[in-house]
Formats: structure tokens, C-alpha cells, sequence
């Protein structure tokens, strides 16, 4: 079912001024990224082209060629005389969502052990992100726990020193997103692993990779199952 979001356009011609004179498709693209990833514009949500346009001030090419990038990553899906819309994971998808984190992520760290090394800069990076997520967590501000809990899988990802890794991890970690803007209970998602995430980047920082990538998988596979328990309840809703 189509939703409407009261407004949305009026946000995106607030931040018209981010857009420079001759701007390019990707910078459309990244406003849209990002109301997309903070849950401005919802799973379901129509992208209507002449609303883009109007809202923008941007050309009907720009628009398009924004949506297929959007597209390519992901986060919009475009459906026959219809349109494009956010797109909604469905259960299958958020299953193998999780199960490629968990082959980057794990694989990344085993990869580090592997080398015996591990950048200081990279392992700090893990550590910090983490302590964002308990200050986030003392707070009770758990929309930003939830992105320190995003820092940290993106940096436990980097640890391998792969380009191409972390691309995919980041990709992974926007499409997740589209799963967790539906779920209502922020606290509920994140409290449970602020603290793991402490003990992960710990055995990290200690050079402990492999002890790290065991506990790792066995987070995330915890991870995955309440994470699908909590999607599959809203779809049910």
C-alpha cells in the first residue's frame, strides 16, 4: 500500500541551498540517501518525479538519473506504471542482508588475524564507535546509539584493509536501515549489543582478531534472529 508523507517535499526545498549551481545527479541522490536513511522518507513512500523537480529545482533528467542510483543501491525499487518508491525489505531479503554482514564482518577480522597486523588507526576507529554507543545509551538517545551501532559494524568491516569490502559493507548497512526505520522500539533493538560492541572493539584493540571474529559471529547470529522476530511481528501487524 502507497504511502504519502505530508511534507517531505517541503524538507527536501529546505535543503535546496546544498545544491550548487550546475549539481549533479549524486548530489540529488544524496539528499534523497539521506531522508531515505533517517526515516524522513519511509518503506513504501511514492518518488514522484514532478514533486522532485518542483521540490529541487533540478532538472527531470537530474531527478531520473538520481533514482537510478538510488536504485542501483538499493533503497528505491521501480514498479511498472507506477513509479519508484522506497523500497520494503521483505523477510528474505533481511535475512540475506544479515547473513552477508555477517560474512564481511567476521571474514574481515579473520582476514586482519590472518596478517597478523591490524591498522592502530582502524582498531581505534572499532573502540570509539563503540564508546559513542554507551554514551548514546546513558543518554537514552537510541537513534544515536543505533548509528554508533552502524559505526561499529563499518569499522570491525575496514579492519581488513579492502576497498571493495567496505563499499559492500556500507551498502549492506543502508539497506538495513530500511528495516530498522519501521521498527518502533529503538531501545529494544540496540541496548542489547551496546555493551558487546564494547567487548568486541576490547578484543580488537587487544590484537585478540580471532577470539574477536568468534564472538562476532555468534553476536550476529543472535543479532539476526532478533531482528527478524522484531521485522517479521510489524509486516504481521
Amino acid at each position: 500500500m502507497t504511502q504519502s508523507v505530508p511534507g517531505w517535499t517541503d524538507s527536501l526545498a529546505r535543503q535546496r541551498g546544498r545544491l550548487e549551481v550546475g549539481s549533479t545527479s549524486e548530489r540529488v541522490a544524496g539528499l534523497l540517501r539521506t531522508q531515505v536513511l533517517d526515516g524522513t522518507l519511509r518503506p513504501g513512500v511514492q518518488l514522484a518525479e514532478e514533486q522532485l523537480v518542483e521540490a529541487l529545482g533540478v532538472s527531470r533528467n537530474t531527478v531520473r538519473e538520481a533514482l537510478q542510483r538510488l536504485s542501483a543501491q538499493r533503497l528505491v525499487e521501480h514498479h511498472r506504471h507506477r513509479g519508484v518508491f522506497v523500497r520494503r525489505l521483505g523477510r528474505d531479503d533481511l535475512a540475506d542482508l544479515c547473513g552477508l554482514r555477517r560474512s564481511l564482518e567476521c571474514g574481515a577480522l579473520r582476514e586482519a588475524a590472518a596478517r597478523g597486523t591490524v591498522d592502530p588507526d582502524a582498531a581505534a576507529a572499532v573502540l570509539e564507535a563503540a564508546h559513542d554507543g554507551e554514551r548514546a545509551a546513558a543518554a537514552e538517545d537510541w537513534d544515536a546509539a543505533g548509528t554508533a551501532n552502524a559505526a561499529v559494524h563499518l569499522a570491525l568491516a575496514a579492519l581488513a584493509g579492502n576497498t571493495r569490502i567496505d563499499e559492500e559493507m556500507r551498502g549492506v548497512v543502508a539497506e538495513l536501515r530500511l528495516a530498522f526505520v519501521v521498527l518502533a522500539d529503538a531501545r529494544a533493538m540496540h541496548e542489547p549489543y551496546v555493551a558487546r560492541n564494547v567487548a568486541l572493539a576490547t578484543q580488537v584493540a587487544e590484537g585478540r582478531l580471532l577470539e574477536a571474529a568468534d564472538a562476532l559471529d555468534a553476536y550476529l547470529r543472535d543479532a539476526e534472529a532478533h531482528l527478524l522476530s522484531a521485522y517479521g511481528a510489524t509486516l504481521d501487524a
